[in-house]
C-alpha cells in the first residue's frame, strides 16, 4: 500500500505559497524555454558557390572531393559541403590568418 505524506505549512500566508510556486513554476518554464531553443542551422554551400569562393573550376573541386580536402555531403543526389568544414580547411591549408 502506497504512503500518503502529509505536508504541514507552518507560518505562511496564502499569498507566500502563490509567490513561492510561481517563483519555481518560472523558474523551471525558463530551463524548458532554453533547451528547447532551437540550435543555430550548418550552412551548406554548393560545388558552384564554393567553386565562386575560391575562384576555381567545378572540377577543381572534385578534385579537392576526391583528395580529402574537402568533405562533401550527399543530401539524396545533391552534393553539399559545410561552411564549417570549409572554414577548419582553410585554417589547416593556411595557419598564418587564424
Amino acid at each position: 500500500m502506497k504512503q500518503q505524506k502529509t505536508i504541514q505549512l507552518l507560518n505562511v500566508t496564502p499569498e507566500e505559497l502563490k509567490e513561492s510556486i510561481i517563483k519555481d513554476v518560472r523558474e523551471e518554464l525558463s530551463k524548458i524555454k532554453l533547451s528547447t531553443e532551437p540550435q543555430p542551422q550548418e550552412e551548406y554551400l554548393t560545388r558552384k558557390e564554393l567553386a565562386k569562393l575560391f575562384k576555381v573550376t567545378l572540377p577543381t573541386i572534385s578534385d579537392w572531393s576526391n583528395k580529402g580536402i574537402l568533405k562533401p555531403y550527399r543530401l539524396g543526389n545533391l552534393v553539399r559541403f559545410k561552411r564549417s568544414d570549409i572554414n577548419e580547411a582553410l585554417k589547416i591549408i593556411n595557419p598564418k590568418n587564424q
